[in-house]
């Protein structure tokens, strides 16, 4: 079973955790003067990196939290897990 590091509680099982996309994903400052081309970016388009990427979970059936990881999307293996406002800076990692 895979086991996710959760930085609020600790290591708990993967079937308490939901994926939540691509992490640290920048909403428009101004979405009144936002065009639809911005629109579509921000909504739809994000990466598909093969190899490290950073990703948004929430750690569903424990403390409720959002949280970033570092994964390897080849390999499953779990870099590192950080809260949010962090983003530690490693080199090769996409996104």
């Amino acid at each position: 079973m895979l086991v996710i590091e959760c930085p609020y509680c600790g290591a708990r099982p993967e079937p308490e955790f939901a994926y939540g996309g691509q992490a640290h994903v920048a909403r428009p400052s101004e979405p009144a003067t936002t065009t639809e081309d911005e629109l579509l970016q921000y909504l739809y388009l994000r990466d598909n990196t093969r190899g490290l990427f950073r990703e948004r979970w929430r750690h569903v059936r424990g403390c409720g939290r959002f949280f970033n990881a570092i994964r390897d999307t080849t390999t499953d293996f779990f870099v590192t897990t950080y809260k949010v406002g962090e983003r530690p800076d490693l080199p090769g990692v996409g996104a």
